[in-house]
C-alpha cells in the first residue's frame, strides 16, 4: 500500500518510526538492514546509504520501471527514489533541484553519483540530441575519475576533488546540457603519497593501457617502478583494469567531442609531470661561494622539453634560480637543492591542476546549453567527506570546514522545509532546539577574526613568517572559545592532554574533535609558483601546455601577490551555498560500513562514528519534534479502513471525515493526533505501529472470513458443476442406449434387405445366364451351318489362293516383329562401332544388311553434321587420302594419326622465305622439303615444294629461289610405289614447256598428305582427277629417252629411299 512500503522492509526503512529512538537502536536497525542487503534508509525524505562493498542486482532497469513516476515512499527506501522524486519536482512543478550527497571517503558518494544520474537519464525523454546530450553528461565521469580520482587507503576510488554539476533541463525535462564546477583538488598527491596509497589514476592508465607506439612518442617506459611520482612501486588494484580503463577513458573523450590532438595534448602534458618527479638535483658551489642546484639527469630534462617544444636551457634556468624583483630591480639568486626540489614540485603541482581545471572547462564547453530558453536546474554535489586522519593538515582544514557548511545547510533546509509543512496544512510549530554549528563557521570564515582571514594575514605579513606565529595568533584571539583549544589555551585552564602536541590546535566540529597540525599551512595556503617557471611553461611552443600559463607573459606581468588558497576556497564555497540556496534539496548521506574494505562486514565502531559526526540523530529528532508521522488522506483511509464498521468496505465522504471518523473510533489519545488541511499528523511512532498492529489482526479476521466465504462458494460451485455434470451424463447415457439400439435393428433391417436381394437377383442371374446359353447355342449352330454351306459352295476357289495369302501375312508379321524388335537392339552412335543385330529369319538377310547400310549412313551424317568446320575440312583431306591409297599402299595405315599441316617450311614466320611467299601470291597449299632425284646418276639434291592452287614450284634451299615452276595442268599422271617410301614421279605431258625436260623424280617424307593435295587442287583447278599409278616398276620420261625405275623392298632400315643406276635404261630404288 502506498506509504507504507518503509514498514513492510527489514527492520524499520524510515528511522523517524523507530521506536525507541537511541543511538543504539539506530545501529542495530542499520546492521539489520545492511545484513539483508538492505542498504538504503530514510530520515523522512533524506536517504542513508551505506556501501556493500560488493555489486548489488538493485540497479536494473526493472528497477529503474519500479520507481519511475512513484511515490517516495510507496516502495522500499532506494537512491532511486529521491531521483524520481528530485526529477519529477523539477519536470511537473518548474522547481530547481540539488542532490546533496555527503559521507566520508570509502562511503560511496562518487557511485551515488553515478545512480543518480544513470536514473535521471534512464527516465527522460528520447532521442538523437537528447541520447548525445545523455551521453556527453555520463560520459564526463570517467574522465574526471581518471584525473580527480585516486587509491587511498580507505577507498580504492575516491574523489580528491569535489564535483558540482547543473544538469540543464527543457520544459519537457529533456537534459540540454550541463555545467561542471570543481573545488580543491588534492594537487599535493601529485608529488607525494603515502605507502599502501596510489597516485591519481591516469598515470597507471597511462603506462598499462598506452599502445608501445604511444608510450615512445610520449618517451615513456611501461614500468610504474621507474618514475619517482609513482613512489617507483607499480601497485596494482584489485578487481580493476587499469589497461581497460584507458580505453574507456579514451573513448569517453571522444564521446565528449575532444579531437584527437586535444587527447594528444592531454597524454602529453600528463607525461611531463611524470617525468619531472624524476629530475634529479645535485649541489654545486658557486665561485662567491654559497651553494647552488644543478639538474643531474640531463637526459630527462631533454625529453621533457621535446614534448613541450622548450629550450632545455630556459627550463634548467627556471628550475635552478630565482629572478626577484626589487625597487624596479631584477635579482637572479640560485636555489639549493631543497629549494629546487620545492620548485620542481610547485611546477609539477601547477601543472596538473590547471590540466584538471582545462579538462573541466573543455568538458563545461562540449556540455554547455547552447539555447536560450528558460531552463530548469538539477545540481548533483559529490564532494569530500568529514576526515579525521592521526595526522590533519590544511586539507583536512579546508575539507571539514566545506563539510560544516553543508550541515549547516542541511539543518537549516531542513527545519525550514518541516515549518513550512506545519505552516501549509495548518498545524501549530513547535520551535525546536538543535546545535546551530554557525558558531564553528564563524570560527573559521569569519572575514576579521576567523582561522582563514588570521592565516592570510600571516601569508601577507612582512618579517619572518611561519607556522608558530600563525598559531600563537590563533591562540591569543581564540583564547576562551569554547570549540577551540591548543596546548596554551589548555595550560591556561589547568588542563593536561598529552594528544595535543605543541605545533596543533583542536576544533570542535559537529562530527566530532579535531586535532590540526599547523606545519605547512602557510605554504600549502600560499601555494605559490616562481614566476621564472611560469614563463618558461609560457614559453613553450606546445599550445595546451602554453594556454595553461597566461600570467607567463612578459606583457602581462603583474606584481600583485594572487589570492591565497584558503580565501580561494572560501569564494568557491559561498557561492556554492548561494547555489544551494536558490534550489529544493535532496540528501543522501553516505556511510562507510568497515575500514577493510570488504563486503557483508558492519564495524560497529566506525559506523557509530559515521552516525556522530553526520548527525543522523539530530537529523531524526528535528523530523520528530513535533510529529513523527504524516500522510495524505486518501492513502491513510485506504490502509486502515478496515479497522472501523463505517469506514469498511467504503466511505462515501470526503478522505479527512473518514480519516477522523476510523481514528475516532480507535482508543487513541487525541493529543496524538492532528488534522491538517491535506494529511494527518500522528506524534508518536508507537501511535503508528499500535495501528499497524490493529490492521495486520484485522487483516488476519478478514482474510479468515474471506478463506471462509472462499470454500463455501468454491463447495457450491463445486456442487453445481457435479449436478450439471450428472444431468450431462444421464443425458449422454441414454443417448448412447438408444443410438445403439437404433444401429443393431438398422443392422438387422439391412441384413434382411439384402438377403432379399441378393436372392432375387440369383433368380434374375439364372434365367439370363439359361437364355444367354440358348443364344449362344443358336447362333454357333447358325454359324456352322452357314460355314459348311460357304465352304460347299466356294471350296475349289478358296484352296486355290489360301497358301499364299496365310504365307504373305505370316511373311508380314515377322518382319514387323523383327522390326519391332530391332528398336531395342540398335548398336551405339559410334562411327566406329560396326556391330549390327543378326537376323533371325533367312527371308529377313537381305534386308537386314540394308538396314545397317542405312543406319551407318545416317549416323555418320549425324556425326558430320556436328563436326566443326575445322574438322570437317581436316576429315575431308583423310577421306580423300584413304581413296587415292587405301589398301594400295604400305605407308597409309601410319598417315592415319598424323594430321596435315600443310606449311612444313614456316614461310610466314621465316624471313629468308620472303620472296617465295610472294610467288605463291596468297594462293599457297602446301609446302615441304623433298629431294629431287638426279636422271643422271642417281643422286639426291633437296629441293623446296610449294604447291599453289595453280603450280608446282621446286626452289633451291640455300637461293630461296624458284628453280622450276610446274603448271598444274602439265601433269599427266603420278607414280608410288606400294611400299612404306616416299617416293614418287610427277609424269608431265609432252606437250607442255615443263614437259620438254622430261618427268620429275622426287621423294618426300609427308607423301601421302602432298599427293592428296595435289590430287584435291588438280581436280579444283582442271576438273580433272589425278591418274595415279601404285606399282613397283613404272616408266619414267627423261629428255632425250625412258627408263624403267624398279622399287625394291630390303630389310635394312634406311631413312631414305636409295636410287642406283643400272645401265641407261634402269634405275633400282631401294626401299625399307
Amino acid at each position: 500500500m502506498e506509504a507504507m512500503a518503509v514498514l513492510d522492509t527489514i527492520g524499520v526503512g524510515d528511522l523517524v518510526l523507530l521506536d525507541p529512538l537511541t543511538e543504539d537502536t539506530v545501529m542495530q536497525n542499520l546492521e539489520k538492514r545492511f545484513q539483508h542487503k538492505e542498504i538504503y534508509t530514510y530520515i523522512g525524505n533524506v536517504v542513508i546509504s551505506v556501501n556493500p562493498y560488493e555489486p548489488l542486482p538493485i540497479y536494473s532497469e526493472a528497477t529503474v520501471e519500479e520507481y519511475k513516476n512513484c511515490n517516495f515512499f510507496a516502495v522500499k527506501p532506494h537512491i532511486f527514489a529521491i531521483a524520481d522524486d528530485a526529477y519529477r519536482s523539477l519536470r511537473d512543478q518548474d522547481k530547481d533541484q540539488c542532490v546533496l550527497i555527503t559521507g566520508e571517503s570509502g562511503a560511496g558518494k562518487t557511485e551515488a553519483s553515478k545512480q543518480v544520474m544513470s536514473y535521471v537519464a534512464a527516465v527522460c525523454g528520447k532521442g538523437e540530441q537528447v541520447n548525445r546530450v545523455k551521453e556527453q553528461l555520463l560520459q564526463s565521469n570517467p574522465v574526471l575519475e581518471a584525473f580527480g580520482n585516486a587509491k587511498t587507503i580507505r577507498n580504492d576510488n575516491s574523489s580528491r576533488f569535489g564535483k558540482y554539476m547543473d544538469i540543464e533541463f527543457d520544459f519537457k525535462g529533456d537534459p540540454l546540457g550541463g555545467v561542471i564546477s570543481n573545488y580543491l583538488l588534492e594537487k599535493s598527491r601529485v608529488v607525494h603519497h603515502v605507502k599502501g596509497e596510489r597516485n591519481f589514476h591516469i598515470f597507471y592508465q597511462l603506462l598499462s593501457g598506452g599502445s608501445d607506439q604511444l608510450l615512445k612518442q610520449l618517451r615513456l617506459e611501461r614500468d610504474c617502478g621507474l618514475y619517482g611520482y609513482l613512489n617507483r612501486e607499480a601497485p596494482s588494484l584489485q578487481g580493476v583494469d587499469d589497461a581497460a580503463n584507458f580505453r574507456t577513458v579514451q573513448d569517453a573523450m571522444r564521446a565528449i567531442g575532444f579531437s584527437p590532438s586535444e587527447i594528444t595534448a592531454v597524454l602529453e602534458v600528463t607525461a611531463v609531470v611524470l617525468k619531472l618527479g624524476n629530475l634529479q638535483l645535485g649541489e654545486q658551489i658557486q665561485g662567491s661561494g654559497t651553494q647552488s642546484c644543478e639538474i643531474q639527469n640531463d637526459q630527462v630534462v631533454r625529453e621533457i622539453c621535446q614534448l613541450i617544444q622548450l629550450q632545455e636551457a630556459a627550463l634548467e634556468q627556471a628550475l635552478c634560480s630565482r629572478t626577484v624583483e626589487a625597487h624596479q630591480e631584477k635579482v637572479v639568486t640560485c636555489l639549493s637543492v631543497s629549494q629546487g626540489y620545492y620548485a620542481r614540485d610547485a611546477l609539477a603541482k601547477n601543472i596538473y591542476s590547471r590540466l584538471f581545471n582545462w579538462l573541466v572547462n573543455r568538458i563545461n564547453e562540449s556540455i554547455k546549453v547552447k539555447t536560450t530558453e528558460q531552463k530548469k536546474v538539477m545540481g548533483v554535489l559529490d564532494i569530500y567527506g568529514f576526515e579525521i586522519f592521526q595526522d590533519n593538515s590544511f586539507e583536512q582544514f579546508i575539507i571539514n570546514y566545506c563539510n560544516e557548511k553543508l550541515q549547516q545547510i542541511f539543518i537549516l533546509l531542513t527545519l525550514k522545509e518541516e515549518q513550512e509543512e506545519y505552516i501549509r496544512e495548518g498545524i501549530a510549530w513547535t520551535p525546536v532546539d538543535f546545535f546551530d554549528n554557525t558558531i564553528i563557521c564563524n570560527l573559521i570564515e569569519d572575514g576579521k577574526g576567523g582561522i582563514l582571514a588570521m592565516l592570510d594575514e600571516e601569508c601577507l605579513r612582512p618579517g619572518e613568517v611561519n607556522e608558530t606565529t600563525f598559531l600563537d595568533k590563533l591562540n591569543h584571539v581564540f583564547e576562551k572559545h569554547k570549540h577551540y583549544e591548543s596546548r596554551v589555551t589548555q595550560n591556561a585552564k589547568y588542563i593536561m592532554d598529552a594528544s595535543l602536541s605543541a605545533n596543533c590546535f583542536r576544533i570542535h566540529h559537529y562530527a566530532g574533535k579535531v586535532t590540526y597540525n599547523v606545519a605547512g599551512f602557510i605554504e600549502k595556503n600560499n601555494d605559490l609558483l616562481f614566476r621564472d617557471l611560469s614563463q618558461a611553461m609560457w614559453k613553450a611552443k606546445h599550445e595546451l601546455l602554453h594556454s595553461l600559463f597566461p600570467e607567463g607573459d612578459p606583457q602581462k606581468a603583474s606584481l600583485k601577490r594572487p589570492p591565497t588558497a584558503g580565501s580561494q576556497f572560501k569564494t568557491s564555497v559561498t557561492t556554492l551555498m548561494k547555489n544551494l540556496y536558490s534550489k529544493n534539496p535532496n540528501y543522501i548521506r553516505c556511510i562507510k560500513p568497515n575500514d577493510t574494505k570488504k563486503p557483508a562486514v558492519f564495524t560497529d565502531a566506525v559506523v557509530r562514528a559515521q552516525v556522530r559526526y553526520l548527525g543522523l540523530l539530530e537529523n531524526v529528532r528535528v523530523r520528530r519534534a513535533g510529529y513523527a508521522y504524516r500522510q495524505v488522506y486518501e492513502p491513510c483511509l485506504d490502509r486502515y479502513k478496515m479497522l472501523c464498521k463505517e469506514t469498511w468496505p467504503q466511505w462515501k465522504g470526503s478522505p479527512r471525515d473518514g480519516v477522523q471518523a476510523l481514528l475516532s473510533s480507535l482508543s487513541i489519545d487525541p493529543k496524538e493526533l492532528a488534522y491538517g488541511l491535506t494529511k494527518i499528523f500522528i506524534r508518536t511512532p508507537s501511535t503508528l505501529f499500535y495501528l499497524e498492529d490493529q490492521r495486520q489482526q484485522r487483516i488476519g479476521e478478514l482474510a479468515a472470513l474471506i478463506q471462509a466465504t472462499f470454500r463455501a462458494w468454491k463447495c457450491r460451485k463445486h456442487y453445481q458443476q457435479m449436478r450439471k455434470s450428472q444431468i450431462v451424463i444421464s443425458a449422454r447415457f441414454r443417448g448412447h442406449v438408444q443410438k445403439k439400439k437404433y444401429v443393431k435393428i438398422k443392422m438387422s433391417v439391412l441384413l434382411i434387405q439384402a438377403y432379399v436381394r441378393g436372392w432375387k437377383s440369383r433368380r434374375v442371374l439364372r434365367e439370363l445366364k439359361e437364355q444367354k446359353r440358348r443364344t449362344q447355342a443358336a447362333t454357333t449352330i447358325s454359324a456352322h451351318w452357314k460355314g459348311y454351306r460357304t465352304r460347299k459352295n466356294y471350296k475349289k476357289y478358296f484352296r486355290s489362293g489360301a497358301s499364299a495369302r496365310i504365307a504373305n501375312f505370316i511373311y508380314r508379321s515377322l518382319a514387323q516383329k523383327c522390326l519391332l524388335g530391332l528398336k531395342d537392339k540398335l548398336p551405339s552412335m559410334t562411327v566406329t562401332d560396326h556391330a549390327w543385330p543378326p537376323s533371325p529369319y533367312t527371308f529377313f538377310t537381305d534386308s537386314n544388311q540394308e538396314l545397317k547400310r542405312i543406319f551407318h549412313h545416317w549416323r555418320c551424317k549425324r556425326y558430320r553434321d556436328q563436326l566443326p568446320a575445322q574438322r570437317k575440312a581436316a576429315l575431308q583431306d583423310k577421306l580423300c587420302a584413304s581413296e587415292l591409297f587405301r589398301g594400295k599402299k604400305s605407308l597409309y595405315p601410319k598417315s592415319l594419326p598424323q594430321p596435315f599441316r600443310g606449311d612444313y617450311l614456316g614461310l610466314k614466320e621465316n624471313p629468308k622465305y620472303r620472296k617465295l611467299q610472294s610467288t605463291a601470291d596468297g594462293k599457297l597449299v602446301m609446302a615441304d622439303n623433298v629431294s629431287k632425284v638426279n636422271r643422271g646418276d642417281g643422286k639426291a639434291s633437296p629441293r623446296l615444294f610449294l604447291l599453289t592452287k595453280s603450280h608446282i614450284i621446286l626452289a633451291d634451299p640455300k637461293a630461296a629461289q624458284p628453280k622450276t615452276v610446274i603448271t598444274l595442268s602439265d601433269i599427266d599422271s603420278v607414280s608410288v610405289s606400294r611400299f612404306s617410301d616416299g617416293l614418287f614421279v610427277l609424269h608431265l605431258r609432252e606437250t607442255s614447256t615443263a614437259g620438254s625436260k622430261g618427268d620429275i623424280l622426287l621423294i618426300s617424307n609427308h607423301l601421302i598428305e602432298l599427293v592428296t593435295r595435289l590430287s584435291q587442287t588438280l581436280l579444283e583447278a582442271t576438273r580433272q582427277k589425278l591418274k595415279l599409278q601404285v606399282a613397283d616398276e613404272f616408266l619414267v620420261r627423261f629428255k632425250q629417252s625412258s627408263i624403267t625405275v624398279k622399287v625394291v623392298e630390303t630389310a635394312n632400315q634406311g631413312t631414305a629411299p636409295i636410287c642406283k643406276k643400272k645401265g641407261n635404261r634402269r634405275m633400282e630404288v631401294l626401299v625399307h
